[in-house]
């Protein structure tokens, strides 16, 4: 928590000044009684000695004063809230490897439901893209808040040669340049997550694309999805091993501030996206709470007096 207008906080002084005075009185009043010696007329004269109800009311009325000060300093508190004008990219592969039974069925299939998974959960307000990449980068969907276009474009996947995970970054930065939300040279807040199962055998190399999304401060998010175990059949009728390549997708998270992982099965992709989707698409802004400092004040207030009144017969 913090005060926008925090040297209004110095009124604390005064509230402290009270509570000092009130104490003084008290102690003076202590002294009177001890000067008067004749104790058997003081109990004639005052039979009913003041017990420690006659502190509430002064107690309440002088934390109301605090709280009403802290009211009026105007203190916020950190939120966060999806921000309205980013973009997220989602940039699945779609290379054969994907097709490996690793994962039951197979990589692609779990791949799909776990996205389409993460583009239910995430806040209606935050733009999704979608680029698809094996040996080409291609955009099925340009950022949009309707999520029936990208549930639909995520169930039509279609698999081809290669592995360009280079293109797929270069792409996806230029779907976020031109997102909802930029304009005047200012590009709207952009990430990009990116699932992969290998490393990139065609086209512009992994760290040109990685220095390119550093320079324009849109983090990669990487999932590494399957496992060493994967195997797939090519058209002659070999088995080929495709083990899932963590190293280079780290790499990339490393280089543009994002964060990596790693998944092999669904329940573990299904954690992942959930983890990214509470991290990216949100800002930080301050909420002004001050009317709970002033609502508690005048709660205190009232208390005070209405404790006053009752057992003391006048207000404080």
């Amino acid at each position: 928590m913090s005060f926008l207008i925090a040297w209004r906080l110095w009124l604390l002084l005064a509230v402290g000044a009270l509570a000092g005075g009130w104490v003084a009185s008290l102690r003076q009043r202590r002294r009177d009684i001890i000067r008067f010696t004749n104790v058997d007329l003081l109990d004639v004269v005052a039979p009913h000695r003041p017990d420690w109800r006659r502190h509430v009311p002064p107690v309440l009325f002088l934390v109301a004063l605090a709280a009403l000060v802290l009211g009026f300093a105007r203190p916020v508190r950190a939120t966060q809230v999806p921000d309205e004008r980013a973009t997220i990219v989602l940039a699945i592969d779609t290379s054969l490897s994907m097709e490996a039974d690793d994962v039951r069925p197979n990589r692609v299939e779990v791949a799909q439901a776990a996205a389409l998974d993460f583009v239910d959960e995430l806040p209606e307000e935050i733009n999704l893209g979608l680029v698809t990449f094996n040996g080409v980068a291609t955009v099925p969907v340009a950022p949009t808040d309707d999520r029936s276009v990208t549930r639909t474009a995520l169930e039509d996947l279609t698999l081809g040669e290669s592995t360009a995970i280079g293109e797929a970054i270069f792409t996806a930065l230029d779907v976020i340049e031109a997102a909802p939300g930029s304009g005047e040279g200012e590009t709207a807040p952009g990430r990009i997550v990116l699932m992969s199962d290998g490393e990139t055998t065609v086209g512009r190399p992994d760290a040109d694309a990685a220095a390119a999304a550093a320079d324009a401060g849109v983090p990669v998010f990487t999932i590494a999805f399957g496992t060493e175990d994967g195997m797939i059949v090519t058209p002659d009728g070999l088995e080929q091993p495709v083990p899932v390549m963590p190293e280079p997708l780290q790499d990339i998270a490393d280089e543009t501030g994002g964060q990596a992982y790693e998944a092999g099965s669904l329940p573990q992709l299904s954690d992942v996206y959930s983890d990214i989707g509470t991290v990216i698409g949100f800002r930080d802004v301050d909420r002004d709470i001050s009317g709970w400092f002033v609502g508690l004040g005048l709660v205190l207030a009232a208390a005070a007096g209405a404790t006053s009144l009752v057992w003391n017969q006048r207000l404080p």
